[in-house]
């Protein structure tokens, strides 16, 4: 059997995604691996697959049992015998595991990394007996002090090379910059190991950052728009989860708390009810969701700072792992910044606390940005990207300028009287005129003290970090960071250099290039009773059976006969034998009641992802609809009042058919201003609005400009 043939016949998918078929060719040519994919990359592919075509046995190393049970699963369904050993079983069941595994009836085999290696097992010597052909290693930035979640039972793992010198070793993880991946190809002593870093971008995930005013109600402002999703809330303390879940509780939301302090009992409870979707909300501290692999998580909130990108980024890659539209939302406060630093310090190793307080910085400077979120995360993982993604809140914002210049001067003649020898939070305790005690008698006694009490401290906050960007402050890289005027402050404070703030102004949506079809919603909420109905007689999560974004398929192509399911992708040869017939019924008798017909021809290849969209354009419905509006004699505000929507969304509806040619572009902009638009597009490019209306002045709208740009992509 082909990789290409196990792929569909198991997994049911007909492509493979990112680098998974050179990564399963080098374990099937006996070469070693190193492999950076991201969160829902398909990473567990990259051994299972190998597993089926080896001859022996694949022992998967996991951090977590929660983990283990829900991989076993999934394999079992997909028809590749597996199992796990970990302390949950009993005796009898551990033994008729190793009769199993004596007699090669399984195929993969998950193992924690301290069964293997504690000093009373003889684990590793009965695996000798066995014919092992491939160790997998998941999450292996474990390994690495460097790394953002070290577990010093990993370092055990260093022996693998020494008891099984002969077989292949892949080491997976979804984070780990350039000093973890030197820390992991060392530690675990890989043999020439081929590296295999895929694009860490995440195109369905749209990122947004908001200031943390009034943290709880801006949360039920967000979870109001997700009454229906599965998310993920994470919190700094254990204390604050468990408040925070039965704050939400008394709401009405299904919320339950998950963190280390918790019994194994309640935790591998309140896992498993999120898991089998009758818990939709965890709050959790970072000890909840690695390797969770739970397929339809919407969003991912962050109450807290996280300490660093590498976890912020894997914690937000547990959204969307289906390949569906989902959101990750951040709120962040310089005070959660300063609480944080005392935790980036490691006593005792000076070099180690300078690498977490710079790493702790880097995740502040993101939540600061006015520049695409998602290209600053790229750039932190090596990867080029534009500077406009289209979907992160920097992206979907038209700034303007603003004359910052006193303000400026305030701060930076604070910093000056501070005889620079504080941070942020002092100097704007001391603008605002605090009476804290810490702030000295003799600084209250400047004419500076008190010259910035007419604004708050978040707006100081977000000013003095803009004058940080723009080089007129820089903050000192010590354990105690403090801020320090630079060359460019003096003209500053001399009056003769002007200062300009960035401000957000409205909220700009861009045009969905790529429209998902239109899908059945009465058929999908049956296929998912379904599927409900199936999990629970198979005692396995409802994502397990299959994925949101199959169902979505089928009551988007909806599939007449078995052959025809078959092509619906996620459906393999075992589970199109034990499920197919189900959801067909489901399907036939929808057809049926509505007048419906398969819509399968329209499918012309099998994805292995749906496409992302943008994020609030998918909540509005299709752009179809508002063009019959406008077609009817609606104009934009009518049509944005019915609809319930912006009317900038209308805007960018009816800019696609502009694009697509369905609508003139006349109709929207004076002929006579098309050629000067134009121009100002040519010259200084298409991608970002706010520059081109800067550029031409208030005698041109965003709505023209917009409908030109469109115009011009259907031109060229």
């Amino acid at each position: 059997m082909t990789p290409q043939q196990a792929l569909h016949k198991y997994f049911g998918y007909t492509e493979f995604r990112h680098e998974q078929e050179a990564i399963v060719q080098q374990i099937l040519d006996g070469g070693d691996a190193l492999v950076l994919m991201p969160t829902g990359g398909g990473k567990s592919l990259c051994y299972q697959l190998p597993a089926v075509l080896l001859s022996g046995l694949t022992i998967v190393i996991s951090p977590l049992i929660a983990l283990m049970k829900d991989q076993v699963d999934a394999l079992n369904i997909n028809g590749i015998p597996a199992a796990y050993l970990n302390s949950t079983q009993n005796p009898n069941e551990q033994q008729q595991i190793v009769s199993r595994l004596q007699s090669g009836e399984i195929k993969l085999l998950y193992l924690a990394p301290e069964r293997l290696f504690g000093s009373e097992s003889r684990l590793v010597s009965f695996l000798k007996t066995l014919n092992v052909s491939l160790i997998a290693i998941d999450e292996a930035h474990c390994i690495s002090h460097w790394g953002h979640d070290f577990r010093p039972e990993y370092l055990m793992l260093a022996n693998f090379k020494t008891e099984f010198p002969q077989t292949p070793v892949i080491a997976l993880t979804a984070t780990a910059d350039d000093l973890t991946r030197k820390d992991i190809r060392e530690k675990l002593a890989l043999r020439k190991p081929r590296e295999f870093v895929s694009s860490f971008n995440r195109p369905n995930i749209s990122y947004k950052v908001a200031p943390k005013r009034d943290a709880y109600n801006q949360l039920l402002d967000f979870l109001d728009e997700h009454k229906e999703d599965s998310g993920i809330i994470y919190c700094l303390s254990r204390q604050n989860t468990e408040d925070l879940a039965a704050d939400l509780q008394k709401q009405g939301y299904a919320a339950k708390a998950y963190h280390a302090g918790l019994d194994n009992e309640t935790k591998a409870r309140n896992q498993d009810q999120f898991l089998r979707d009758e818990v939709k909300i965890m709050v959790a501290t970072i000890a909840f969701g690695m390797g969770i692999n739970k397929s339809n998580v919407r969003y991912v909130v962050h109450y807290d700072l996280p300490k660093n990108i590498e976890g912020y980024y894997q914690e937000t890659g547990r959204a969307g792992r289906d390949g569906l539209p989902s959101e990750a939302l951040l709120f962040y406060s310089g005070g959660d910044a300063f609480k944080l630093q005392r935790f980036a310090k490691v006593d005792g190793n000076e070099e180690q606390s300078r690498i977490m307080l710079k790493k702790l910085d880097d995740m502040v400077k993101y939540c600061q940005l006015q520049t695409c979120r998602r290209q600053y995360l790229m750039h932190y993982f090596n990867e080029q990207f534009p500077d406009h993604c289209g979907s992160c809140d920097v992206c979907l914002t038209e700034f303007k300028k603003v004359d910052g210049t006193v303000i400026a001067q305030k701060a930076l003649s604070a910093v000056y009287r501070l005889n620079q020898r504080f941070g942020t939070g002092y100097v704007i305790d001391f603008l605002r005129g605090s009476r804290s005690e810490k702030i000295r008698e003799e600084f209250k006694q400047l004419k500076t003290y008190g010259i910035g009490a007419d604004m708050s401290k978040a707006e100081w906050q977000r000013y003095i970090g803009q004058l940080v960007i723009q080089g007129y402050l820089q903050v000192t890289d010590d354990a105690y960071p403090i801020l320090k005027l630079t060359a460019a402050s003096e003209p500053v404070l001399k009056g003769q250099q002007k200062v300009e703030f960035s401000i957000s102004e409205a909220m700009e949506l861009e045009v969905a290039e790529n429209q998902p079809s239109v899908y059945e919603a009465g058929l999908l909420h049956q296929l998912k009773t379904t599927r409900f109905n199936l999990a629970m007689n198979e005692n396995v999560p409802a994502y397990i059976i299959l994925s949101d974004a199959t169902l979505q398929e089928m009551a988007t192509y909806l599939p007449q006969s078995l052959q025809e399911l078959s092509r619906i992708s996620g459906f393999g040869e075992v589970k199109l034998q034990r499920y197919g017939d189900a959801f067909l019924k489901d399907i036939l008798a929808y057809c049926h009641q509505h007048g419906l017909a398969s819509k399968i021809s329209t499918r012309k290849v099998k994805a292995t992802k749906t496409k992302a969209k943008s994020p609030r354009a998918s909540s509005g419905g299709t752009q179809r609809e508002s063009l019959d509006m406008y077609k009817s004699g609606m104009d934009i505000v009518e049509i944005a009042g019915i609809r319930n929507l912006s009317p900038m969304t209308i805007e960018g509806h009816l800019c696609s058919f502009i694009q697509s040619g369905e609508i003139e572009v006349t109709e929207f902009v004076d002929q006579k201003k098309i050629p000067v638009i134009k121009d100002a597009v040519e010259s200084y490019g298409g991608d970002r609005l706010a520059p081109l209306k800067e550029v031409l002045g208030d005698n041109y709208s965003y709505t023209e400009i917009k409908a030109v740009v469109s115009w011009l992509k259907r031109e060229a």
